[in-house]
Order: structure tokens, then sequence, then C-alpha cells
């Protein structure tokens, strides 16, 4: 198994709705609302991805994993009202537009030009286990910043905080949710790697 690392501007356009499959079948749960159908919500994302945002872990040629980086404003999607109602319909296409623009978009607080948010980390599920997100976080980590962070992980996640944990990244939040019962989890857990204090 070749696992390689590349940003998805580099692979391109070609590579759109492949890395479109792979995001949203890591996010089906969190995506749900858009569409339960694979094919529709990898149609309904697929156009809005800013591709230099995404970095991409290939096995033998094929995206395998994704995810984004982000510094200070930088968004990782460009939804399209228009697009998005061709896809999911006049009224929900509208309604996922906003959804998108208020829960996925927008700079979170504390950002800035020297720290590297990295979000939307996600395998395929028939290459989970493999260490491919773990040689893609690792070629993330190398790109030069000082500050890492990732939010907003789920605290039943735990294959994901274990990597992150192995990886040198430590727990900076915890945030309760509401109705956690119905939701299947009870916080949304934040974690942090500052390269400087780790080298003092």
């Amino acid at each position: 198994m070749k696992i390689e690392v590349a940003r998805a501007d580099e692979l391109g356009e070609e590579y759109r709705h492949q890395i479109a499959e792979v995001l949203t079948q890591g996010f089906a749960e969190d995506f749900a609302f858009f569409s339960k159908d694979p094919g529709v919500l990898a149609d309904a994302f697929a156009p809005m991805l800013i591709l230099e945002r995404f970095h991409i872990a290939l096995v033998d040629g094929k995206p395998a994993a994704v995810a984004v980086v982000t510094e200070g404003e930088q968004e990782c999607f460009e939804p399209d009202r228009h697009e998005l109602q061709r896809v999911l319909g006049p009224i929900h296409g509208i309604i996922s537009y906003r959804i998108i623009r208020s829960q996925f978009m927008g700079a979170c607080d504390g950002a800035r030009d020297s720290l590297t948010e990295i979000a939307f980390v996600t395998t395929a599920p028939q290459h989970q286990g493999k260490g491919v997100a773990t040689a893609l976080m690792r070629q993330l980590l190398e790109l030069p910043s000082d500050e890492f962070v990732l939010r907003d992980i789920k605290d039943t996640n735990t294959p994901a905080l274990g990597l992150y944990a192995k990886l040198g990244f430590t727990e900076t939040q915890r945030r309760r949710i509401k109705f956690a019962k119905r939701a299947g989890f009870s916080a949304y857990v934040s974690m942090g790697l500052n390269r400087a204090k780790a080298d003092a």
C-alpha cells in the first residue's frame, strides 16, 4: 500500500468529486440534514470545495483521507445557492445554503495568520485503521507554522483523539453540548500543539 499526500489543487479538478465523496462519507452523520444519500451529498459538496485548502492522502493514487488547513480568515467552502438548490431542491437548497454559511464558515475565535487550524479530518471507511490519517497528519505538521489547533472533535471519537494525542496535541477546551443523549456524545473537544513551547 503506497500512501502519498498532496494538496487538492495540485491534484486537479478531476479529483474534486472523489475528494467530496471521502469528505461526505466521513461526516455523513453530521451532514445528514442535507441528504442521507451519499451520492447526493457528494454532488452537493463537490462544487463548493476550495481545493487549495484541502490536503489529501492518496492510497495507490486514489483519495483515501482528507483534511482542511486554514489560517486567519481563510474559508474552505464557497457555496453557490443556485447549485445547492439544483442538487437538493429549491427549498431544501436555500436552507442548506444558510446552514453551511452559518455553521461551516467564518473564522473561529482567536483565528490569526500565525495559527494553523486543521479541520474536517476523515478517512474513507475502507482505509480506516491503516495509518492513512496518521500519514496525512504527520505531513500537515511539517507545514511552516508554530501553532496548530483542532476544534470540535466529538468526545466519542476515540481513534481521532488518540491519534492527535500521539502526535503531541493536548486538550485545550471541552465544550458540553445540550441534548447529549439524543446527539450520542456529550462534548466537543478542542486540541492544540504549540511547537515553540514543545521545543522549549
